[in-house]
């Protein structure tokens, strides 16, 4: 009898130990989730001070870096939790997406782990791993809801219509949230990684720099654009230059970051207003910044909404979120055989 034959036979436990991985970027992250909200471990293990003087993530420098400490991070993981190698009952691993060379470190790992314990392993998308990172923040949060997705990689409007069905309501039609960011903070001469230091730079300035409105004509009122937002405001940067005009920094970012974030608040508004659901989630790096924070709390208050906000820990890439879903994916029996690969791009859904 196979691996794989053998996994599908697993009788299915109340409160499984997952070991979750989390390779997509420069995070090299692991985690112990039991029972699919409890975090028992989680380690994180960042490549990031070895990209900022490249402005970005080098993908060669991230790959291997997680080949160095994967099993660095899964040993702390269970060392500072108390369990064993014998005690875990299922693997669950980011297969997509990311940058394939980071991605492949970790399903390779999960793989070889996962035959060697002879326990399920799970196959689960970044995308949806952040989307139940709200599952950690809130132990009673149960589907219907909004979930604002806000990364450097992808920015939509999600009705999450069950624990496995999600309805994408409108997403980027080009850049990213995060991706905007990443490019104005290189614009105003700020390091990597670009939101938090914008998000620093802004909290000094005032928006008062005036910025053009995203798809105000466009056919989905959930849809979102960056690229002409960040187009402006590099437009910008670069006249005030070729006037003389010593450039604000600190007004640019707050102007940028209003614009940005601002957008995202009222659209998903919108789309509680559109759906009757009554509880709001943030997820994705962007799900960080503060200024989005501070939005929808007020938002929340206005409109008598339920919010869910992800600790700023688990908005960022992390394992425990991959835990969180491999939970529910587990449930489901969605096991991966050994043939399973990385992918760069998965879909929203």
């Amino acid at each position: 009898m196979s691996y794989f034959e053998k996994v599908l036979k697993t009788e299915l436990k109340k409160e499984p130990l997952i070991l979750a991985i989390e390779t997509s970027c420069d995070e090299t992250a692991v985690a112990l989730i039991k029972n699919g909200r409890e975090i028992v471990a989680d380690e994180i293990i960042s490549s990031a001070n070895l990209h900022v003087k490249f402005g970005g993530v080098v993908p060669e420098i991230a790959s291997r870096m997680h080949t160095t400490a994967i099993y660095t991070a899964t040993e702390n993981a269970l060392k500072n939790s108390g369990y064993s190698f014998s005690d875990i009952d299922a693997i669950a691993v980011t297969y997509g997406a990311g940058l394939l060379g980071a991605l492949l470190v970790g399903v390779s790992f999960a793989k070889s782990l996962a035959f060697s314990l002879g326990v399920p392993l799970i196959p689960v998308s970044h995308i949806r791993g952040h989307i139940a990172a709200s599952y950690l923040a809130d132990k009673t949060l149960e589907p219907p809801f909004i979930c604002i997705l806000a990364s450097g990689g992808h920015t939509a409007i999600i009705a999450v219509e069950d624990y496995y069905n999600l309805k994408i309501l409108g997403s980027t039609i080009d850049d990213a949230v995060g991706e905007a960011f990443d490019k104005v903070a290189r614009v105003l001469g700020l390091e990597y990684p670009g939101g938090p230091n914008v998000e620093k730079l802004a909290k000094q300035g005032k928006n008062v720099v005036e910025l053009p409105k995203m798809l105000k004509n466009h056919d989905n009122p959930f849809d979102f654009s960056y690229s002409g937002l960040k187009t402006a405001v590099i437009n910008y940067c670069h006249k005030q230059n070729q006037l003389g005009v010593e450039l604000n920094g600190e007004n640019v970012a707050c102007s940028f970051q209003h614009a940005a974030i601002s957008v995202l608040a009222s659209k998903a508004v919108k789309a509680m207003e559109l759906t009757g659901y009554k509880t709001i989630t943030v997820s994705g790096g962007v799900g960080a910044n503060g200024y989005l924070r501070e939005l929808l709390q007020k938002e929340s208050q206005k409109h008598g909404f339920k919010l869910v906000l992800p600790e700023k820990r688990y908005c960022t890439d992390n394992a425990a979120m991959i835990g969180a879903e491999g939970y529910l994916q587990y449930k489901n029996k969605n096991f991966a055989d050994l043939t399973l690969n990385a992918s760069a791009v998965v879909s929203l859904n």
